[in-house]
């Protein structure tokens, strides 16, 4: 087997390189990939890499030649990754797959847009049985290969998700996310009302060292990405479209940059974290009357579970180049805090930020 040069995609962003590898050569051990990694074998950009070190959209991965027995035994790679992909994959039950199916809320013959329901993660994972990538196979005939993820969603963040029918129209997708023309713009539920009522967060961000919970980021001072290992700089538009008095407030957020976690831990940070959110929203940074009891969802919160919601994503056709926005309903447990507090989503406006900021 040659060298292989293979591209990070934005649904791939964020994975540790030792998994991404087992992913895509699923008969590796450990010990073998970070052999490669201590001889410089296994590359990122060109530059030597550690088996944690995280993948990032875009980036070029090196990867050696590789004997065929990582690949199983010795047999025709072709039909051992085949084997490999299909014993991967979860089986999907019928019942699973009108589930998948009834979350189409736009498809044609390159790209499929789905409202992915909270509680379900978009990639496996330790401890993952069931997730999107895998159940995706229910949206294409049998024989056909898998959509392809475009991009990702926190398990608990509802809403709009994209995956490629084919290989074309993946590379073309990938390539607006990772120049961000593609536009996304996320209803959410804080604490308190931020004040403004529209402004920009830039703080940026840093996984936190022996933090409790899995890629558990911390917000640093802008001046101080530079000089801190890991931290990469981060901004988030906000717009306040509603009020409950002081007590908490429907905003709409666009992530201008896309970092792991960054519209929870920026309006975290701020003093008014999304309601729903046990991760970060009993940060020392919450404010106001309340605060900390509606980010964790208790004291008679309306609705349950994180109250974050990918509402539209806006971006160019990957065959025809018209400008598509598709847009996700509000899952239910989210629609009964809005119906509760008699706000109707039909008021806000589907994207106030000019375009002059992306």
């Amino acid at each position: 087997m040659p060298v292989t040069l293979v591209t990070v995609t934005e649904a791939q962003a964020g994975q540790r390189v030792d998994r991404w590898l087992k992913r895509h050569q699923p008969g590796l051990t450990q010990g073998r990939i970070e052999r490669m990694c201590r001889k410089g074998e296994l590359r990122i950009d060109g530059g030597r890499v550690r088996p944690s070190a995280r993948v990032e959209a875009g980036q070029t991965i090196r990867i050696p030649p590789l004997p065929a027995t990582s690949v199983g035994g010795g047999e025709d790679r072709a039909r051992a990754g085949s084997q490999s992909d299909r014993s991967n994959r979860p089986s999907v039950s019928r019942q699973e797959a009108r589930w998948v199916r009834s979350w189409v809320i736009y498809r044609d013959s390159h790209l499929i847009a789905v409202n992915k329901p909270p509680g379900l993660s978009a990639q496996g994972g330790t401890g993952q049985v069931r997730h999107l990538d895998g159940l995706s196979s229910a949206l294409v005939a049998d024989g056909e290969p898998r959509p392809k993820l475009i991009h990702r969603l926190d398990s608990e963040t509802s809403g709009v998700m994209l995956l490629a029918v084919t290989p074309r129209s993946a590379a073309r997708l990938a390539a607006q996310f990772r120049s961000r023309r593609a536009r996304k713009i996320y209803w959410a539920m804080v604490a308190g009302v931020p004040r403004p009522a529209r402004g920009v967060i830039r703080f940026g961000l840093v996984k936190a060292v022996g933090a409790p919970g899995p890629d558990r980021m911390t917000c640093i001072h802008p001046d101080s990405v530079a000089s801190t290992p890991g931290a990469r700089h981060a901004t988030t538009e906000y717009a306040v479209v509603e009020s409950a008095g002081e007590r908490m407030s429907w905003v709409l957020l666009r992530p201008v940059t896309g970092r792991t976690h960054q519209l929870r831990a920026h309006m975290a940070a701020t003093g008014h974290p999304i309601l729903g959110d046990r991760r970060y929203g009993r940060a020392p940074h919450d404010v106001g009357p309340g605060a900390g009891s509606w980010s964790s969802g208790a004291d008679g919160a309306p609705g349950d579970g994180l109250h974050l919601h990918a509402r539209t994503i806006a971006f160019e056709h990957p065959d025809s180049g018209d400008w598509l926005r598709i847009t996700a309903d509000l899952p239910d447990s989210n629609r009964r805090t809005w119906d509760c507090l008699g706000w109707d989503p039909a008021a806000a406006p589907v994207d106030p930020f000019p375009e002059a900021d992306a």
